[in-house]
């Protein structure tokens, strides 16, 4: 792994656009001014909760890897949603996130944790260098409208849901509900571009250095299986058996049931059987495992 801090112009911190994002970290310090009550708690755990599902099962699995099948309104809500975390722009999220799986840990992925762990977790987020969005990657969503609005606004989602804290519950629900909980969103979702490159099991084999993690996928209601996922990426469901936790993917089979969704993709069995790594060999050998993934 590299660790040289000597980067281009281009890759080092682009102070003018990222100076808000360090604001950020700084904003849940206003708790030791109000104080927080029990209420800013359950405020923080239930806007992390929410929008991490709506990072996971919205930028991630419907708009970079288009797992799934939804209406044009919906769409629509999982990209706001996604968007209140404050993580930039549903178009330029999908994009990259695309790119990445192009060139997974080469010399062109935008953060492989090969060239710093910094850098994968949120140096390449603060570099001038990709500040744009990359409009060939997304150009199946870049035809809505509302989309590209949205992307090009993407601090109204995030500016919406704040206000609304500080109606609902004051200063306190706006620096322990709003801020700490999109702090913690970040750091839970940059985990998964590094450190699930760096520690954890694998079971299939892939030529990048993608990894499971029990812990992560807790922390990210499914995304810490990415050892699964950089193997088979079109599937609604990272946790590929009923022994994965993979809330995500619970959540989205309740909206299929609803028909809020539909088109739910999930890795065949002869995907789940193959390719593994010498350690997994048991479930080559007993395929009837299999059908115990995904709910089959």
């Amino acid at each position: 792994m590299s660790t040289s801090v000597v980067r281009p112009a281009d890759e080092r911190v682009f102070w003018s656009k990222s100076t808000p994002f360090f604001l950020m970290h700084l904003a849940p310090l206003g708790l030791f001014w109000t104080g927080m009550r029990w209420r800013d708690v359950a405020l923080c755990v239930a806007l992390y909760a929410t929008r991490m599902f709506f990072i996971t099962a919205g930028f991630h699995r419907y708009f970079a890897h288009r797992a799934y099948k939804t209406s044009r309104p919906m769409q629509f809500v999982l990209a706001f949603g996604a968007s209140s975390s404050c993580q930039k722009g549903v178009l330029w999220w999908a994009a990259h996130h695309r790119e990445h799986h192009k060139y997974s840990d080469t010399e062109r992925d935008i953060h492989s944790p090969k060239r710093g762990l910094w850098w994968s977790h949120v140096g390449w987020i603060l570099c001038r260098k990709y500040q744009p969005t990359e409009w060939s990657m997304i150009k199946d969503f870049a035809k809505y409208p509302e989309l590209v609005w949205l992307n090009r606004y993407h601090l109204v989602p995030g500016i919406v849901l704040g206000v609304a804290c500080y109606l609902w519950g004051g200063a306190s629900a706006l620096f322990g509900g709003f801020f700490l909980s999109t702090v913690l969103l970040y750091h839970g979702t940059f985990a998964i571009n590094s450190l699930t490159h760096l520690w954890g099991a694998r079971r299939y084999v892939t030529t990048d250095t993608s990894r499971n993690s029990f812990i992560l996928a807790l922390v990210t209601l499914g995304e810490g299986w990415h050892n699964n996922h950089h193997y088979y990426q079109s599937t609604a469901n990272q946790g590929f058996f009923w022994w994965e936790i993979d809330i995500s993917y619970y959540v989205l089979k309740l909206l299929g049931a609803l028909g809020l969704v539909w088109g739910l993709r999930r890795p065949p069995l002869h995907v789940l059987t193959s390719n593994l790594v010498k350690d997994h060999v048991d479930i080559g050998m007993h395929p009837e495992l299999a059908v115990l993934a995904t709910g089959k």
